[in-house]
């Protein structure tokens, strides 16, 4: 992962104000608040906003990305909330986490470099045990024509970061999907999601 990538984060996250907000995604905590805690780790986390909440329900968490900012104002959000979390700083790769250490994997917004995200994701799974669950939005391919109509929806502009159903299938193949739906949502989210935008939004649990 080049450090363009990484600047890029940085600065965003640099800020006073959280880019995404301080609340949760509303689809992540819908499921969350319909599973039983356990353990669960959240990839390209950001500013902790997720992690958080999760911590508020009671779950052990592990976090990590790419950005040391990012870092700091999810320890300073987690601080605020009087939770704990664990959260890393460096790419996948090079992380410690353990085979089969996780009840749960949250996925949100986590638009990884397009030469590495199916092997992020085929690599996540080998960390969450049998019957665990993944939680899943980011935005779909067709993102790109809701974007090119209004750019405070944010997301990826290049094709290859975005999502179809039939690339989660092949990164996802030994998981039961709750659900696995296309579909448009409006966002609220902070400075850098707000509007309508089309995601990939899944609930699957593995085999």
């Amino acid at each position: 992962m080049n450090s363009a990538w990484k600047d890029r984060w940085n600065e965003r996250y640099s800020s006073e104000e959280f880019a995404y907000g301080e609340k949760p995604n509303n689809f992540l905590k819908e499921q969350l608040d319909q599973l039983p805690v356990g353990s669960i780790l959240f990839p390209a986390e950001g500013e902790g906003r997720n992690a958080v909440y999760a911590a508020q329900l009671g779950w052990q968490v592990a976090a990590f990305d790419i950005s040391i900012e990012g870092q700091k104002k999810a320890f300073q959000l987690a601080e605020k909330n009087n939770v704990k979390i664990e959260y890393e700083v460096g790419e996948l790769e090079t992380l410690n986490y353990k085979p089969d250490q996780f009840d749960a994997i949250a996925l949100i917004y986590a638009h990884f470099p397009a030469n590495i995200k199916s092997l992020y994701h085929k690599t996540l799974d080998t960390y969450l045990k049998k019957g665990g669950v993944i939680i899943f939005e980011a935005f779909s391919k067709r993102h790109l024509d809701y974007v090119a109509k209004n750019e405070k929806v944010g997301g990826p502009r290049d094709i290859a970061s975005l999502f179809s159903i039939d690339e989660i299938k092949s990164d996802f193949p030994n998981y039961d999907f709750d659900q696995l739906v296309e579909m448009e949502i409006e966002l609220n989210e902070g400075t850098y999601h707000n509007g309508i935008g089309s995601v990939i939004r899944f609930v699957a649990r593995k085999r």
